[in-house]
């Protein structure tokens, strides 16, 4: 999501995408290790076909107090104006999350739990296990890295993008309307 505030093409890529053209998976996402969230989190049965050897991982959350999150960050930093004059990414967010994932209906608290309670549900149906990774942030390193076959870092279990931070970052560039 941060490569759309940070980078015009890329952002113009995924709109494309968004708008129904045909991905190019490798060319998208050329240069990067990982994706996580939005944009990418939308299309990942097409991104675990695209790359059938990578891992998946399933970030997961208190649906409540995910839901709670998202209130108070992304969508409370949705621009009122989202047609064709709001910036690509505006738009790109729009589109996916707004719109793609969650049918215009994310207001109604229930719907938007099922919406995530049904994609957690989906993914562990579709991914095999041994390609599956599900993290609940809030146990740290250890499970993430036996998922990944991966030693245990000497570090803190980092813990970034918070609510503060998001809203701290979203007031200095000037896109936390008041509502």
């Amino acid at each position: 999501m941060k490569e759309l505030f940070t980078d015009p093409a890329h952002a113009r890529e995924w709109l494309r995408v968004a708008d129904g053209g045909k991905p190019d998976w490798k060319r998208l996402l050329d240069g990067f290790a990982a994706t996580i969230a939005w944009p990418a989190a939308f299309y990942w049965r097409e991104l675990a076909a695209a790359f059938p050897e990578a891992k998946v991982l399933l970030i997961v959350r208190d649906p409540a107090s995910w839901y709670a999150s998202m209130s108070r960050t992304l969508y409370r930093t949705r621009p009122v104006d989202t047609g064709q004059e709001a910036a690509v990414r505006d738009q790109v967010i729009e589109k996916i999350v707004w719109q793609g994932t969650f049918s215009g209906r994310f207001e109604d608290r229930d719907h938007a739990i099922a919406v995530y309670r049904t994609h957690l549900d989906e993914v562990r149906k579709a991914v095999p296990a041994g390609q599956l990774v599900e993290v609940e942030p809030s146990h740290g390193w250890e499970p993430l890295c036996a998922g990944l076959g991966a030693g245990v870092p000497d570090l803190p279990f980092p813990v970034a993008n918070t609510t503060d931070d998001y809203l701290r970052r979203a007031e200095q560039a000037g896109v936390l309307p008041q509502r």
